[in-house]
């Protein structure tokens, strides 16, 4: 496992300018945002050579894009967000492989209007499920037509609120081009923290055959998705990176939820951890 980042975690006029501050900490691998291109989040006018720009950019500092971010809160209330969020979908899909990556990361949502990390009681509902379900398999469309992969993060604020969420959704879509983005401070509902090597463990059973990409941050409480920066929460890293090795994923550990200032800091726990799997793995009779 190597380290990497959310290149958005850099903030710049230029994408010059993000990627040299991922190149100044070492950092060979990101998740990356077409809000480094643009000012929002918005494909829309980002033709085929702004894209093929920004891969020799990073090709020029030995950076490789491991995802983009397709993020959109995919059962909105509201059906016309949900349509635009497809249509942007669509868009990225077409240019991902322009970037070197084949993985589009995805939000399965929430029923709150506002914001598509939030809690809402209507996430539960059948209808909820449906709506997921029918965007899952319009996205699965998209993935195929261009040769991608989705990856879908389990997150106790969203419809897939749970490793168990996630596995059933796999079940159901019954595609290969369906991932799972693992974060190991987002699966603790309210007053489970203390259970964390139970859940962590239930999570991979379940779901580590279908890791494609790792995120790395930490939690302060449980109840929502974490927002601390690696390493100064109470995830138990040791045991969340045996579990990844164990796996068999091999890929980049991908920090977000952190300042600038932060970065190099995470770089450094997140290597003594590696490092400690690495003398641990060796030492095994």
């Amino acid at each position: 496992m190597e380290i990497g980042i959310f290149a958005r975690t850099f903030e710049s006029p230029a994408l010059a300018g993000v990627l040299d501050a991922v190149a100044a900490h070492g950092i060979r691998a990101i998740q990356f945002s077409v809000s480094c291109m643009a000012p929002t989040d918005n494909p829309q006018g980002l033709d085929e050579a702004a894209f093929s720009h920004a891969r020799q950019q990073m090709d020029a500092r030995n950076i490789r894009a491991v995802s983009l971010s397709a993020t959109y809160n995919m059962v909105h209330p509201d059906h016309a967000a949900r349509e635009q969020g497809m249509r942007h979908l669509q868009l990225l899909a077409a240019r991902a492989q322009d970037l070197g990556t084949d993985l589009l990361t995805l939000c399965t949502g929430t029923r709150d209007p506002h914001n598509m990390w939030a809690a809402h009681p209507l996430n539960s509902s059948p209808e909820a499920w449906s709506d997921l379900l029918a965007a899952v398999e319009q996205a699965l469309t998209i993935a195929s037509d261009h040769n991608v992969r989705l990856g879908v993060e389990p997150e106790v604020s969203n419809v897939v609120s749970s490793p168990h969420k996630a596995r059933e959704l796999l079940d159901t879509m019954q595609s290969d081009r369906l991932t799972i983005v693992m974060d190991g401070a987002n699966v603790f509902p309210k007053g489970t923290i203390h259970r964390q090597h139970e859940i962590l463990d239930e999570a991979f059973d379940l779901l580590g055959e279908r890791i494609a990409l790792a995120h790395a941050k930490d939690l302060s409480r449980d109840g929502e998705a974490g927002h601390e920066a690696a390493g100064t929460g109470l995830l138990d890293y040791d045991h969340y990176l045996h579990l990844l090795h164990r796996s068999g994923y091999t890929g980049p550990l991908v920090l977000h939820s952190l300042t600038p200032d932060q970065v190099p800091g995470c770089v450094r726990f997140l290597q003594s951890k590696l490092q400690a799997l690495s003398q641990d793995r060796g030492s095994a009779p």
